[in-house]
């Protein structure tokens, strides 16, 4: 991941890509602000609820876009390589479903 412009822990708009492997999953979270998504190149699958539940997710190929309000429950992961940006209003916050999913406490 790399931020391309502002800065995610401060207040203020901010930009940054990430390159997620194949086979990448993110577990239920929510974010405090919208997290707006551009796929810029392979395919996310994005999923809303509580529960990761792949059957429920929706495709997002190369160029596709995606806005999660904001205390909106969502989950995403990848079969192959892709790269997405993502920006937002900081500061920028990832509030998982179940805590025991957060990687920070793992």
């Amino acid at each position: 991941m790399v931020v391309v412009q502002g800065d995610p822990s401060k207040e203020g708009e901010f930009t940054l890509r990430a390159i997620l492997p194949a086979n990448y999953k993110i577990p239920p979270h929510w974010h405090p602000a919208t997290e707006n998504v551009t796929v810029l190149k392979g395919t996310l699958f994005l999923g809303t609820g509580e529960k990761f539940d792949e059957s429920k997710a929706t495709k997002i190929k190369d160029g596709g876009f995606a806005s999660i309000p904001g205390m909106h429950h969502h989950f995403a992961f990848t079969k192959d390589e892709c790269i997405i940006q993502v920006h937002a209003m900081g500061p920028f916050a990832i509030n998982y479903i179940n805590p025991a999913d957060d990687p920070r406490k793992q």
